[in-house]
């Protein structure tokens, strides 16, 4: 096992890491969240070089040491992962290609294994139903009041009810709410502007938490806040998802995400185009929306097999 170096002296890092993140985040529009999996993908490609190819420094290395990085790196690193941080490396080295600070790009043609493929998880739409019945449940039964009720249904309809990212959710302000027509318009990934409409169940909570519980409502305020009217951060709305899976009884490792999965599988279910899917989602890529096709289609088939006589 290869000794674990420290992280990147601040000389390297203002040299060959910051103008690449700067790039990233200034241009690109990446997310924090983006920036930081970028950030310790080259960290961790640091430590490597130090222990497996002392002296040969970042600009010097060749196909053959990221063939040799990726065969050190399956050892600790699910294929996911390991997908993830080549990627970051490969634009790393590309951005610095364009700019000859190094003469190829090791990670440019460099094999990987194989994705698993994973069907996206979702749930059904009775156990949705079950799910976003849970703050007014608690509410009814008196252990729970009306503000976080409320807010904590809110937070599931515009989630299964428009299809938002959890942190889309968490970044909405009020300017990019349409209350009339039902629609908010959200920034996604790469700071790509969409149309997402709401439906009528998630726009009429939406009206409820405007007019009788929100405090403020101004074009810059958060829609979706603490009970200190600050804005709710990803990690509450995680955290309070657990507490209504419980309710339901439904499994608790169950992510915000699964939501937008189950929005997007019930839509192809009945009927919904892809490509109008495709542009709900925010999906630079059809290729990444046709999962759901699959989930769609093996739905189709259990319910085949279960009706027809000679399934």
């Amino acid at each position: 096992m290869t000794k674990q170096l420290s992280s990147p002296p601040p000389a390297v890092v203002a040299e060959w890491l910051t103008p690449f993140l700067d790039y990233l985040g200034n241009e690109r529009r990446y997310s924090g969240y983006t920036l930081r999996n970028y950030r310790q993908a080259f960290e961790d490609f640091w430590r490597w070089v130090g222990t497996s190819a002392p002296g040969r420094g970042l600009g010097a290395l060749e196909p053959r040491d990221a063939r040799d990085f990726v065969i050190e790196a399956q050892r600790r690193f699910g294929r996911r992962t390991l997908h993830n941080h080549v990627s970051a490396l490969r634009a790393f080295y590309k951005f610095w290609l364009v700019r000859e600070k190094v003469a190829r790009n090791p990670f440019a043609s460099v094999p990987l294994p194989r994705l698993e493929k994973r069907l996206p998880q979702f749930l059904t739409e009775t156990q949705m139903r079950d799910l976003l019945a849970g703050p007014q449940r608690l509410l009814d039964a008196g252990s729970l009041d009306a503000f976080t009720a409320w807010r904590d249904r809110l937070v599931m309809e515009l989630l299964y009810g428009g299809g938002l990212r959890v942190s889309e959710l968490a970044g909405l302000n009020y300017a990019q709410v349409d209350l009339e027509n039902g629609v908010a318009r959200v920034l996604g990934k790469g700071r790509k502007e969409r149309l997402c409409p709401l439906g009528r169940v998630a726009t009429a909570v939406l009206v409820k938490w405007c007019t009788e519980l929100a405090r403020a409502t101004a074009p810059g305020s958060p829609v979706v806040v603490t009970a200190q009217h600050r804005r709710l951060p990803v990690r509450a709305v995680q955290l309070l998802l657990k507490r209504y899976l419980a309710l339901a009884g439904l499994p608790p490792d169950l992510t915000p995400h699964k939501l937008r999965h189950s929005y997007a599988t019930h839509l192809l279910n009945a009927g919904a185009d892809l490509r109008l899917v495709q542009e709900l989602l925010g999906h630079a890529s059809l290729n990444t929306t046709q999962i759901y096709t699959h989930v769609s289609t093996a739905r189709l088939k259990e319910i085949y097999r279960k009706a027809h006589p000679r399934a």
